[in-house]
């Protein structure tokens, strides 16, 4: 048990570096190549999202105190980068092609959003363990 904890805690954690750091790198580059990061970034907050569940049910399930209240507002706001990213970025990746201006500046303006939106997501999923 303990070494499939591990691993899904190692997975959870991998996948959530890969989309924070490539939403923080689009949201510094003006989403400059987005399109090419779009599908591994919804894969990682998938595997963010499914990983966290486990997690989630194996340690948290029975109790809720200050730790699980910080763990379930940083999954709210990790749930809102997500919803951004596929409202805003998904739908400007298909407009694009006719609104090239306005959409790229919206892409870049959802990257920026969802930047800030992962950072508390972080910072209050890291708080929880010493809550």
């Amino acid at each position: 048990m303990q070494q499939m904890l591990m691993i899904i805690l190692s997975l959870h954690v991998l996948a959530a570096m890969f989309w924070a750091g490539s939403t923080f790198a689009l949201a510094r580059a003006g989403s400059a190549n987005c399109e090419g990061l779009f599908r591994p970034q919804l894969g990682a907050a998938a595997v963010t999202a499914a990983t966290g569940v486990y997690l989630w049910l194996t340690l948290h399930e029975e109790s809720f105190g200050m730790m699980e209240t910080l763990l379930a507002l940083g999954a709210f706001f990790a749930i809102l980068a997500v919803a951004v990213q596929i409202i805003v970025v998904g739908g400007g990746l298909h407009m694009s092609r006719d609104d090239e201006t306005g959409a790229w500046s919206r892409m870049r303006v959802s990257h920026r959003v969802a930047a800030v939106l992962l950072v508390v997501a972080t910072v209050s999923m890291t708080a929880a363990r010493y809550a």
